[in-house]
């Protein structure tokens, strides 16, 4: 079944086979993202209307919608042109205006005779003492009152199309939905008491009360879970053919590693062994390691890492480690060396910086199997870039490397193991999005003799006592880093920008002692900021958010950012991480602008309390939504049209157990239920799983 099954074509015709739709309307839907009779349906009410007829508006609140039976009693014309045309009705107990403007008074008669009955719906309000209706939403005669629902669903529009076209559009795609077998798991529906994916859609536009439209609503609920379950089966298959995918197995003898951890002067965390034994078991199966290893700011990955390298080399092959710049790189090999050496393990370095003689020596010792460890940026990936004996690839920094890149990097060698390490903790319901087609190991324990970082918050009046204190600080050898939000001064945001501070710090602390990096400036001059701040020459580093990831000056103690409260809450926890790495007791002082909103206090004071970023993280989930987190436009993240990741994340840890449960039983999906889940992945337009079945 790789074309799409007949039975939804009409759920892929044009949208000009719905009621009510023609060639302009259907134009104006692409502002809803809405090309096809489908989407229609995925746009559900936001809020609705109560339209369930009253006796009298007397007592009724003002402004609000009412539907009443009334009496006509009077037409009164315009006086002016624009002036209004008013028709006075009675209702149980009082009289109101109908009030139209533009209109036509021979239209009006005819649809509002004296005398005769009406239903009448629409906002009342009171106007000059007189309580009035503009422009009805509904006139209707008694026998028609089916025509208005009791509880109207209210549709976000675009330009061009009405709630009356949204309501009619939906009606007609509803009866377009064909019977469809049951793809959930029957015992998950029973338990949830939700309805089959048809009665869900119905329930979901037929809404009866304000409730039926919240999240929670058992319709709501199952839609959702239906986009996640698609969504998790894509991954879970993808997942399935990666593990099919043949790998090498690599297996050490414990010889190099034994000698690193008897050189190390602790002794890993429990979460760090945990995290070692899983990579162990991934090299050695026959299948390629395709894992996230997730640890919190320095909770140890570099040691994880590394001894996963040292495996590689223990096996006979080679191992390499990606950073996304230099600096890191740079880092990266400086903290492994001594350990390196301890093993008798050699490790080099390669960036864009290595040009002629120097680069082709390496090269050659690459090709030949004298580097075992090879520690590098993007320049790894370049054609004249040949291992002897590839093994394993670790990314440092997931988001900065695509998926494709992973691939290119695969290419290095054969069938080579990818490691991902990533330093954002993720919330676990992003991450099963994100990353839900790799294995993830958590380090969620931070490494002995780390020392907790004091964090204060400072309103921007008291700048002048902190760089009074930042004086002292310099006097006593200390070094600081100054993070500010914005490079230039711009004239709608008062945001002091890197340059203006930097300006004003080296006045107040003098010449050489503060140095600038910013996103904007050459690479090398960015390099060499950042070389003379690690090497101590200069005391305090002005930067943008560029120095967010990893940057590791031990002796670097004191954190200040500037306008914390603009800042995201993960962004604030990486920017601390940067302090804390010594054995001197560290502080991060987060300078607000007067007045905090409340989001801007709450965000604030969980930085004061927490240093757990797995719990920050959560947090700034449900404060800003998964879009921001992790920036929309790069995050890769899917877009989900009913389901919510901030408000149903539950839902999508089941999903995931769910799918990859279903294709341990069914990894063909050729069993009734297989079969009709083949069918959500049509309807949920997840065409390159439906491939993947294939390849299966």
């Amino acid at each position: 079944m790789n074309t799409r099954p007949e039975l939804l074509f009409p759920l892929f015709a044009n949208l000009t086979s719905l009621d009510g739709v023609g060639p302009k309307i259907a134009q104006n839907f692409e502002g809803l993202r809405v090309t096809k009779p489908l989407d229609v349906l995925m746009v559900l009410p936001q809020s609705g209307i109560d339209r369930r007829v009253i006796d009298t508006i007397q007592g009724a609140e003002f402004p609000s919608v009412v539907t009443v039976k009334v009496t006509v009693k009077s037409h009164r014309a315009a006086a002016t042109k624009a002036g209004a045309y008013r028709v006075t009705v009675e209702d149980a107990a009082t009289s109101f205006q109908l009030v139209f403007f533009h209109a036509r008074g021979d239209y009006l008669k005819k649809q509002l005779p004296i005398g005769e009955e009406r239903i009448v719906s629409g906002k009342i309000e009171v106007f000059d003492a007189i309580a009035q209706m503009v422009h009805p939403d509904h006139m209707v005669l008694l026998q028609n009152l089916s025509d208005i629902p009791e509880f109207e669903p209210v549709y976000p529009l675009t330009a061009g199309v009405t709630q009356k076209v949204m309501f009619k559009a939906t009606r007609s795609a509803l009866d377009l939905v064909p019977q469809i077998g049951e793809w959930a798991d029957p015992s998950l529906v029973k338990k949830r008491d939700w309805p089959s994916w048809i009665k869900a859609l119905k329930l979901a536009h037929s809404p009866l009360t304000l409730g039926d439209v919240s999240p929670n609503a058992l319709a709501r609920q199952r839609l959702a879970y239906d986009e996640f379950f698609a969504h998790q089966v894509t991954l879970a298959l993808a997942r399935s053919v990666g593990k099919r995918s043949a790998g090498r197995v690599t297996q050490g003898n414990g010889a190099y590693r034994s000698k690193v951890l008897a050189a190390l002067p602790y002794t890993p965390t429990g979460a760090q062994m945990r995290a070692m034994d899983d990579i162990a078991a991934d090299l050695e199966a026959p299948h390629k390691m395709n894992r996230l290893l997730q640890g919190d700011v320095g909770a140890g990955k570099t040691l994880v890492a590394f001894m996963a390298l040292l495996i590689a080399v223990e096996a006979g092959g080679q191992g390499v480690l990606m950073a996304p710049t230099e600096i890191l790189a740079r880092q990266h090999i400086e903290g492994l060396q001594p350990l390196g050496d301890a093993a008798g393990v050699v490790i080099e370095l390669l960036t864009g910086r290595d040009k002629g003689k120097e680069r082709k020596a390496k090269l050659d010792a690459l090709a030949s199997g004298n580097i075992h460890i090879l520690i590098g940026t993007h320049a790894v990936f370049q054609k004249d870039v040949a291992f002897h004996d590839l093994r394993l690839a670790i990314i440092d920094e997931q988001h900065r490397f695509g998926v494709n890149q992973r691939m290119l990097l695969g290419e290095k060698g054969t069938n080579v193991d990818v490691l991902v390490m990533t330093a954002t903790p993720i919330p676990r319901s992003l991450a099963l999005t994100q990353y839900g087609d790799m294995d993830v190991s958590i380090l969620d324990e931070k490494p002995p003799g780390r020392l907790p970082i004091a964090t204060a918050v400072v309103s921007t009046e008291r700048l002048g006592e902190i760089v009074h204190k930042l004086r002292t600080a310099i006097a006593e050898g200390k070094q600081a880093y100054w993070v500010c939000p914005l490079v230039e001064e711009s004239e709608v945001l008062d945001y002091a920008s890197a340059e203006d501070r930097f300006k004003s710090l080296r006045a107040a602390l003098g010449e050489g002692v503060v140095d600038l990096v910013h996103g904007q400036m050459p690479s090398a001059d960015k390099d060499a900021a950042m070389a003379r701040f690690q090497r101590g020459e200069s005391k305090v580093l002005v930067a943008t958010t560029v120095i967010e990831v990893g940057v590791n000056v031990p002796a670097a103690t004191i954190m200040v950012i500037e306008r914390a409260e603009i800042f995201g809450l993960a962004q604030l926890h990486q920017l601390r991480g940067r302090v804390g790495r010594g054995s001197e007791k560290s502080t991060c002082v987060l300078l607000y602008q007067p007045p905090l909103s409340k989001t801007g206090k709450r965000r604030l004071e969980l930085m004061r309390e927490t240093e757990d970023g797995f719990l920050i993280s959560e947090t700034d989930l449900q404060m800003r939504g998964a879009g921001d987190l992790i920036g929309t436009a790069q995050s890769g993240l899917p877009r989900f049209r009913i389901a919510d990741m901030e408000t149903q994340a539950n839902l999508m840890e089941i999903a995931q157990s769910d799918a990859r449960a279903l294709l341990v039983s069914d990894p063909a999906l050729t069993s009734e239920r297989g079969k009709a889940v083949r069918v959500l992945l049509w309807l949920m337009e997840q065409e390159k799983s439906i491939r993947l079945i294939s390849v299966g």
